[in-house]
């Protein structure tokens, strides 16, 4: 496919009968010499699901803030339903016409259901007391009548994190807003929250919600959006019906190249190999007799729902928690349970399943990120390294995982979420561990970031490093060399490489028993 200039062509922004209910026309937003958004142009018509889609950096957030009212267009115009947007200064307002709801919830976990919907606005009775009683009615009708069958009284805490985007949704609706952004809504989601979500969001639409659904998930385009525009380097490349958008077609637009479709891994034969990681009857949190054995440079992926026990089996080994019965050793020396600078010292390494609060120090540079690693078996006098070998190995890893960053010294906070990912990649892999943990190793990054960062496992297996993947996404365990699947904290079935995807779902939701079974 040849993406030519930003034009609107037939089918995509410019053509529908109903007005837009949301416009950028010709948007150009700068920060400093940086050009994040250059004539970039969207148009969303009401009661669609419009997807926006583009690799990290290609001016998404930037978009999303100028929807939102957070940032002003340097040039160009927002307009809402044909009208000139509010002042920045008239949040009111911008209340009424549009809401985020964003990857990290703003839900406050303290709270309950009631107190988060009326946040900043409970009402109120004599004395200007809160008038409790009339909150919880009030919340009850209003997720009432956007059918969000949760107890008001319900601590956020208690929530599944599919319910508190539910919650975040009623709220923002509740402020008469029939525009809801919803940024990368999926990444904390297992498959059947999402389908969950998008079953909302369907009953919504036909009550004339209208949403921008951004997500770096191409599949979930086709599954729940009508329209979708791409983005590509701060410019607007083209907007299409989803269904006249095949998925390379997307892809290529994404890009700006060719990108063939993904086929599974070949099936290795690596029974020769010593067994590298062996875990016998394993039990801990969420999960129980679990027993597995990973080989040198073999790749074994795990599979299941939010509720399998996989997230919890993978932290276990990575030392973030303890275990109740059973055993694990790496090249025959056991594995040191609930302690990571021991784990780390032991030689694994690991990519949390979330970067922000797992995986970087935001206020630390991209150097001292990536080698935060080597504090634990590489420093000098005193557990310190030289800023000047910190330095050495940032530049060396950033050529080797081509990070986008100004330069070593800048804060990690600064790279878009695909690079941030790299840095995490790279703190793991400054060890040169035997036994690397990925836990949902692509989630909220852009295509070509995951292809980066997917490649990195092959690497692995020339190194003998013994991989585990742990993901809710199919394409993260394509490469795998066989993918086990927990279903309730055990492992179920053994899935080898070359599986197809109706079969490995169908293992993930319990509806089929083809594979291997494991008793």
């Amino acid at each position: 496919m040849s993406v030519g200039s930003p034009t609107p062509s037939a089918g995509g922004a410019g053509t529908h009968a109903r007005p837009p209910l949301a416009q950028a026309v010709d948007v150009v937003k700068r920060f400093g010499p940086t050009v994040a958004l250059d004539n970039a142009q969207l148009e969303v018509v009401p009661g669609e699901s419009h997807a926006l889609v583009g690799r990290n950096g290609a001016g998404k957030s930037t978009l999303v803030s100028l929807l939102t009212g957070l940032a002003r267009p340097d040039s160009g115009r927002i307009l809402f339903g044909g009208e000139p947007a509010p002042s920045l200064a008239d949040r009111n307002a911008w209340r009424r016409r549009v809401a985020c709801v964003y990857q990290k919830s703003t839900i406050i976990p303290q709270l309950t259901v009631a107190e988060n919907v009326f946040l900043n606005r409970q009402p109120t009775g004599p004395g200007r007391f809160i008038a409790w009683r009339r909150m919880r009615t009030r919340a009850r009708e209003l997720l009432d009548q956007w059918g969000v069958d949760i107890p008001v009284d319900t601590p956020a805490a208690d929530l599944s994190v599919g319910d508190r985007q539910l919650v975040e949704i009623a709220r923002s609706l509740s402020f008469g807003a029939r525009f809801v952004i919803l940024d990368e809504p999926t990444a904390p989601l297992d498959r059947r929250e999402i389908e969950r979500l998008f079953a909302r969001m369907r009953v919504l639409q036909a009550a004339d919600v209208t949403f921008l659904f951004i997500s770096h998930h191409l599949q979930e385009v086709y599954e729940v959006c009508q329209s979708v525009t791409v983005m590509r380097d701060a410019r607007w490349i083209t907007t299409r019906p989803v269904a006249l958008m095949p998925r390379t077609e997307l892809v290529e637009a994404m890009t700006g190249e060719w990108m063939p479709e993904k086929t599974a891994a070949e099936p290795r034969d690596l029974t020769g190999r010593p067994v590298r990681l062996q875990v016998s009857d394993l039990a801990g949190d969420a999960f129980s007799g679990v027993s597995l054995a990973v080989r040198q440079g073999e790749v074994l992926g795990v599979a299941g729902s939010s509720a399998s026990g996989k997230i919890e089996l993978a932290e276990t080994l990575v030392g973030l928690r303890r275990v109740k019965s059973g055993t694990a050793t790496l090249d025959d020396i056991p594995i040191p349970f609930g302690n990571v600078p021991k784990a780390i010292a032991s030689s694994i390494a690991c990519v949390p399943r979330d970067r922000h609060d797992q995986g970087l120090v935001a206020g630390l540079s991209v150097a001292e990120n990536a080698a935060l690693t080597l504090r634990s078996v590489r420093a000098g006098r005193f557990g310190t390294i030289s800023p000047a070998r910190e330095r050495r190995q940032a530049r060396r890893v950033v050529a080797d995982l081509d990070i986008k960053t100004p330069g070593v010294e800048a804060p990690v906070s600064a790279l878009s979420g695909g690079n941030q990912q790299k840095v995490v990649m790279a703190r793991a892999l400054a060890t040169d561990p035997r036994l690397l943990v990925l836990i949902n190793p692509t989630a909220g990054i852009d295509v070509k970031s995951k292809e980066a960062l997917l490649g990195l496992v092959d690497d692995m297996r020339e190194r003998r490093t013994a991989v585990v993947v742990i993901s809710d996404e199919l394409d993260d365990l394509r490469t795998c060399d066989r993918v086990l699947v927990l279903r309730h904290g055990c492992v179920t079935t053994e899935h080898p490489a070359g599986w197809r995807d109706n079969d490995l779902v169908a293992a993930i939701e319990g509806m089929s028993d083809e594979g291997t079974t494991h008793d």
